[in-house]
């Protein structure tokens, strides 16, 4: 019998349920010591509420992909990988200072409210988030020790838990050491590839192939697809970030500019730009009031944006092109050419 077609909202519901109970449970944990402790419960809990549960999907496609079938447990340690994402991104709203996440406040803003008789408000709501992002950190690894898969499994995985997390620093710490500097693609794509695309796609990948016990060949094709995708994947974010709908991104619009973050779409900006068109766009990165529309309006005429989608859809093709060589059950290609898309085609 031919094996049913994979449902990405069926897997989605699976993985928010594991985050939901896994969480809920820390969190009446974190209140058991003391009830004033309810807003950072919450916070937690918000953290991991929504989400494309992407990482968790290449996870388990991983697994998938090395012959192995499905499994309530390997969907734990999947879901594992959003709690990675989930400390990754409060860690990141804290870093660049971002009012908005998926439409609310996010944690260091919401956290305010926690504090209203500390003499530094803002510094303590700030502290606060960073201890939740390093707990969602820590109960990454819990969920995934805990997921069920037994004991050998997850030893074959546990170099690349270091791999991860020490690159998903290296990048954090790239994007605070090129901002501000002079704009250039080679290092904004080296922030993209460490900070965002190898946490995304290839380090999920990888993971879910260690667990199944997968041959180094395929693990080889697994970097293949996933780094470019990875890349694209961010390289949309930026665009959306500054291009995108707020209503539909659930984050302000002009975040990347006021902090000058150096992504690939000021880069790009900045390369196609003439010395003058580079002093006009100094003087709007440099004003707290400029008008961002006057940005937009600049990269347009450069045609920055198409650029920047003509630097997503080659990696995407290199992406696809990859899967024509894996050696991987059909069911994998398909759906890892389905979530090519996914990452790369959205609107949020």
């Amino acid at each position: 019998m031919a094996e049913a077609a994979w449902n990405p909202a069926a897997f989605r519901a699976r993985v928010d349920e594991v985050l939901r109970r896994f969480v809920a449970e820390e969190a009446d944990s974190l209140t058991a010591v003391d009830a004033s402790l309810g807003p950072v419960a919450e916070e937690l809990e918000a953290a991991v509420a929504s989400g494309k549960r992407l990482r968790a999907a290449f996870c388990y496609w991983g697994w998938r992909g090395g012959g192995q079938p499905d499994s309530d447990a390997l969907v734990r340690a999947a879901a594992s990988m959003e709690l990675v994402h989930a400390a990754a991104v409060v860690h990141d709203d804290l870093i660049d200072g971002s009012p908005l996440r998926h439409g609310r406040p996010t944690a260091h803003r919401a956290l305010r409210a926690a504090v209203p008789h500390h003499p530094r408000p803002a510094a303590a709501a700030r502290s606060l988030a960073m201890l939740v992002g390093d707990l969602l950190m820590s109960l990454a690894g819990q969920l995934f020790v805990t997921s069920g898969l037994p004991a050998a499994y997850l030893n074959r995985a546990r170099p690349l838990w270091a791999a991860l997390a020490r690159e998903l620093i290296a990048g954090e710490c790239l994007e605070i050491l090129h901002t501000g500097a002079a704009p250039d693609t080679a290092a904004s794509l080296k922030v993209i590839r460490y900070k965002t695309a190898k946490y995304t796609v290839e380090q999920p990948l990888l993971i879910g192939g260690a667990l199944a016990g997968a041959a180094p060949r395929l693990g080889e094709g697994y970097s293949a697809y996933g780094l470019p995708l990875g890349e694209a994947f961010q390289l949309r974010d930026d665009l959306l970030g500054l291009f995108g709908d707020p209503v539909r991104t659930g984050k302000a619009d002009s975040d990347d500019l006021r902090g000058r973050r150096p992504t690939a779409l000021l880069a790009e900006t900045w390369r196609l730009a003439n010395a003058a068109q580079r002093t006009r766009l100094d003087a709007l990165l440099e004003r707290d009031d400029a008008d961002p529309e006057d940005v937009r309006a600049l990269m347009r005429g450069l045609k920055a944006p198409e650029r920047v989608e003509h630097m997503i859809a080659a990696r995407v093709d290199e992406a696809l092109r990859a899967l024509d060589e894996l050696d991987a059950p059909p069911a994998t290609i398909d759906a890892l050419a389905s979530l090519a898309h996914s990452a790369s085609a959205r609107q949020s």
